[in-house]
């Protein structure tokens, strides 16, 4: 039998559909399934070794939450120039050199969204443009701060404290130990 897909909603972000599969294992089921077009987010990391994070007011949790500079892909855009925008429009930096630290999957049972991780140094100030539907704070907290705040559960953002340890990781930071 043919798998099938039958729209539910056509959002401004999401589309959402009722796809009809037939799994690995021979099972035919019904999945809902929310697709988004994909996003970047950055890990931008300053001379004195300080990470860039937003302290975002975010409905859908209830409150503020800690992110990393962060937006959607608009169509046929690369991720990595995603990534040069949104920490140009959010942190108000430019960066000089850029490594991937690979994608991360939202929720991979129902979100068809990945996330596209950068490393960002070599920074520099450049003006920020934030949208109106935008509202948080830019903070700047020592690496292995954010990487303890990660560990520890202050962070609860999956693609945050991914690309902060992956980050952390990939530069040698210790993770072990507090900041001074």
């Amino acid at each position: 039998m043919e798998d099938t897909r039958r729209p539910v909603l056509d959002g401004r972000v999401i589309r959402v559909s009722i796809d009809t599969v037939t799994l690995p294992n021979g099972h035919r089921t019904d999945l809902e399934i929310v697709h988004h077009p994909g996003g970047a987010a950055i890990v931008a990391i300053d001379d004195a070794g300080r990470v860039c994070l937003l302290h975002q007011h975010r409905h859908a949790a209830g409150g503020r939450v800690w992110e990393l500079p962060a937006g959607r892909l608009e169509p046929d855009e690369p991720p990595a120039e995603t990534a040069r925008r949104e920490l140009a429009e959010e942190a108000g930096v430019s960066a000089r050199e850029w490594r991937s630290l690979g994608v991360s999957l939202s929720s991979p049972g129902v979100f068809t969204e990945r996330i596209h991780l950068f490393l960002a140094t070599g920074l520099s100030p450049v003006p920020d443009a934030r949208e109106a539907a935008e509202v948080f704070e830019v903070h700047w907290l020592p690496l292995e701060e954010a990487v303890l705040r990660c560990l520890d559960g202050r962070i609860e953002d999956s693609k945050t404290c991914i690309g902060v340890l992956r980050a952390a990781a990939l530069i040698g930071r210790d993770l072990t130990r507090s900041p001074a």
